[in-house]
């Protein structure tokens, strides 16, 4: 039995992993903005350690996952989370004697735009003014230089769009703005979405966790297959029993958030509805998972459609969902 401790514990990558850790035999303490006893989760930050660096005593590896994932928050707040924080739980998990330190990075580090179809890890990264392409990027900086440096191996993993129950980016929120009539897809709904289940980025990021090989690398743990837009959205539609979703010309849709996002800025309540999250679902290519195959035997099983059959029971077991309504034969 290894001790684990995950950073972003409580969160919907967090608490997936913990728990097919602990289904493994594994020991998993936590840390996250508020406690959580139940599951061994104490409150944290990840930019000052010192108040539960305890933690890390005995721990064989630790799964930072903890980040600000978001288009709508400014750069400084998302580079002290997602970069300083990062720095500083490496650099503690060091001085504890941690071996290794899985950083959850994203897809994004490509770009999001101007990458090509299918690409690899070989692919550079591109910086691109977002901040959180341009944080996320600088945290796996941070990762591999703390390898480079000796001490400790770092593994970097690169989920693509996850999705599944609790799944906050790809399924609550699109939901509330399907709800809302907010919700509009650029690119005419042709651009390429990357969806993976939430089990098979669990079993990539645990296979990378336990590889030896793993150790220096940085890996994309992409779905099955890319998708149109308007095809994983279609599913959440469907779900609520409405037709759609819409598509427009990128260009309008670009426009028509950034003014959505300047009313909102102006109201003091932003949220995902700005121009680069059009440009974001605009994209039109795919994320190759061949290098995780091939070293560490990763697998996607779940294609969408059972992937959403799962989310849609879990929303009307949750009550998140209108009860569909029950035929009576005459």
């Amino acid at each position: 039995m290894s001790r684990i401790l995950i950073t972003g514990a409580s969160g919907f990558l967090g608490r997936a992993l913990a728990a097919r850790l602990r289904a493994d035999g594994d020991a998993v303490v936590g840390i996250d903005r508020i406690a959580d006893a139940a599951s061994d989760v104490v409150a944290g930050d990840t930019t000052d350690p010192d108040p539960w660096r305890a933690r890390l005593d005995g721990c064989d590896a630790v799964l930072h996952t903890a980040a600000v994932v978001s288009n709508a928050v400014d750069h400084e707040s998302q580079w002290r989370v997602n970069v300083l924080g990062t720095q500083r739980v490496f650099a503690a998990a060091r001085a504890a004697g941690v071996p290794r330190v899985v950083l959850l990075s994203s897809v994004r580090a490509f770009g999001d735009t101007g990458f090509p179809d299918g690409v690899t890890e070989e692919h550079p990264v591109r910086p691109d003014g977002n901040p959180y392409v341009d944080t996320k990027i600088a945290s796996e900086h941070v990762a591999l230089q703390a390898h480079a440096a000796g001490g400790i191996e770092a593994v970097v993993v690169r989920p693509g769009d996850v999705y599944g129950p609790g799944s906050v980016p790809w399924v609550l929120k699109p939901l509330d703005a399907i709800r809302g009539g907010q919700f509009l897809l650029p690119a005419m709904g042709r651009g390429i979405h990357s969806p993976v289940y939430v089990d098979d980025l669990v079993d990539g990021t645990v296979r990378a966790l336990r590889s030896p090989a793993a150790a220096g690398e940085v890996f994309t743990l992409a779905g099955p297959r890319g998708v149109r837009s308007d095809e994983y959205f279609g599913y959440l539609y469907a779900m609520l029993g409405k037709r759609g979703p819409l598509g427009i010309p990128t260009p309008l849709a670009v426009a028509l958030a950034h003014a959505a996002d300047a009313a909102n800025r102006a109201r003091g309540r932003r949220n995902e509805v700005n121009a680069i999250s059009m440009r974001y679902l605009a994209r039109r290519g795919t994320y190759s998972s061949a290098k995780a195959r091939r070293v560490l035997g990763y697998a996607p099983a779940v294609e969408l459609e059972e992937g959403m059959r799962r989310t849609e029971a879990w929303l009307r077991a949750e009550g998140l969902l209108p009860t569909p309504p029950t035929t009576t034969e005459a």
